[in-house]
């Protein structure tokens, strides 16, 4: 399907042909960001470049194959991902690799902290209802289930989803500030 049928509307900023554009093209870009995962906020990623898509989509003229918009899309996220692991400094190891090097060096992997987790679990406690099923059902989601089919889990429309997600992460970095647990999120 040559998501371009919506590219004229979108060009005249209309919001409700971008929303149809995106129902079909999230899936692929947040695919294309799987190997990321392990080192950047890809849910951020994805959700920047998107909004960059909508912003430059007035710019996007057809070239004679299909899809402009989404090719477009898929290289705006992955430039974006890119920039997130430079600017990490982030150098993904492998975990068997990172398992040799912990057991070569004779380093113990501490247990989790009681306290911490004591804190995450009241704080989870805490989360207003939506926010909290939103969240519940990604912490709980098996790997590989798409967050278009964690939303109907729960019966929420997808974008209703990540905004409750945004909410409970919001909620849990703010409750764990107030219980002394500060963490550097940016």
């Amino acid at each position: 399907m040559d998501l371009d049928v919506h590219l004229p509307e979108i060009a005249r900023g209309d919001a409700s042909a971008f929303a149809a554009w995106l129902a079909h093209a999230e899936a692929p870009v947040r695919r294309s960001l799987a190997s990321f995962a392990g080192t950047v906020d890809v849910e951020a990623v994805l959700q920047e470049a998107l909004l960059r898509t909508w912003q430059v989509a007035p710019k996007v003229r057809p070239d004679g194959r299909p899809n402009a918009l989404l090719r477009l899309a898929l290289r705006i996220a992955r430039n974006a991902a890119i920039d997130e692991v430079r600017r990490a400094r982030v150098v993904p190891m492998d975990a068997a690799d990172l398992q040799r090097q912990l057991d070569a060096e004779g380093v113990e992997v501490a247990p989790p902290d009681p306290l911490l987790r004591e804190a995450l679990e009241t704080c989870r406690g805490k989360l207003p209802a939506q926010p909290g099923k939103a969240m519940n059902a990604r912490l709980a989601a098996s790997a590989g289930r798409t967050d278009r089919e964690l939303a109907a889990s729960v019966d929420m429309q997808l974008n209703t989803f990540l905004k409750n997600v945004g909410r409970a992460r919001r909620f849990l970095v703010e409750c764990l500030a107030r219980a002394g647990v500060i963490l550097e999120i940016t």
